[in-house]
């Protein structure tokens, strides 16, 4: 195992006995406030579930070029569908990444109140035709992983001595995606990375790996480690939603995945507020010398700004 990417068990999060739930919230904190990566066990999600998803993720990448691109996230402004090889480039002084992915976020109906409202990002998924089982078992993942993240939170809330369910009612209908990807072989040592440095945007990252190795994460005091892959966890780490909301005090640490040497799968459930939730400095998080060095912000106007930095065809639509 790493030396910097702890393990932490949070079945104690369940347990009625507050002292239990504030030993993993202590944990939780520690690596939030260092590294910003760790990994998770007794989270309770069936690894039946975990493998119906990268069977479903497998299945979606295998799909032709024309049905993939029928599902292009050119097509939707809700962050929703298909990204094709090298479409993205997380890191501007390095070449396209190489990668694919796919994009789902909160099941939605078309007749929705939200989406009639026209309420940012809100929207239907982008599903391939015929496929109703890859559909069942993505969004089945989708839901134990949004689970699992509010279930984090409330380690978060104890840990910054604010009330357990704080954020739960920021996170009941969120601004969550689940990202499919796909990192062909690389062709070489001078290969383009798979994803090039960066930060995630959202509250908290948790992240299923296929066991091949890829994700490194920034030391703080310069170089990359390589994120172990251990069986049945999960890797989780701080976006800068809420290395905001906490006035830094939480770490949002730079990561990468280095070009594969063989075909890897990952899936990465990033848990952002609701559209409408206010984000802002927490009043434990400041102090004399140290004021909100943030304004508050909705998720949505949050989401839309990181999302137009990244994606060019988005900044182009204007």
């Amino acid at each position: 195992m790493s030396d910097i990417v702890p393990v932490i068990d949070v079945s104690g999060l369940r347990s009625p006995d507050p002292s239990a739930r504030q030993a993993v919230a202590a944990q939780l904190g520690a690596a939030c406030r260092g590294p910003g990566f760790f990994l998770v066990t007794g989270h309770g999600i069936p690894e039946a579930t975990t493998a119906d998803l990268f069977a479903a993720a497998r299945a979606l990448f295998a799909l032709p070029g024309a049905a993939k691109q029928a599902m292009s996230i050119r097509r939707s402004p809700h962050n929703r569908g298909y990204v094709g090889l090298s479409e993205e480039q997380l890191d501007p002084s390095k070449p396209a990444d190489r990668k694919e992915a796919f994009n789902v976020g909160l099941e939605m109906a078309p007749d929705d109140p939200e989406i009639r409202a026209g309420v940012p990002f809100r929207g239907v998924n982008l599903w391939p035709e015929g496929q109703p089982a890859l559909r069942t078992a993505i969004l089945a993942h989708f839901d134990a992983a949004w689970a699992l993240g509010r279930l984090l939170h409330r380690g978060f809330a104890l840990d910054l001595g604010i009330p357990e369910d704080f954020f739960e009612d920021k996170l009941d209908r969120p601004l969550a995606t689940l990202r499919l990807l796909h990192y062909p072989e690389a062709g070489g040592p001078d290969a383009p990375l798979g994803a090039g440095e960066h930060t995630d945007y959202g509250c908290v990252t948790v992240l299923a790996t296929d066991g091949v190795a890829g994700l490194q994460v920034k030391r703080r005091g310069g170089g990359w480690e390589e994120v172990p892959s251990l069986p049945g966890a999960f890797v989780c780490n701080i976006g800068d939603c809420l290395m905001r909301w906490t006035n830094d005090l939480y770490a949002s640490t730079p990561h990468r995945v280095r070009a594969p040497v063989a075909e890897r799968y990952s899936a990465a459930f990033f848990l952002d507020p609701n559209p409408d939730a206010v984000v802002a400095v927490l009043p434990g998080c400041t102090g004399p010398g140290n004021p909100p060095r943030y304004a508050p912000v909705t998720g949505a106007a949050y989401l839309r700004a990181k999302l137009d930095e990244t994606y060019a065809h988005r900044r182009e639509a204007g």
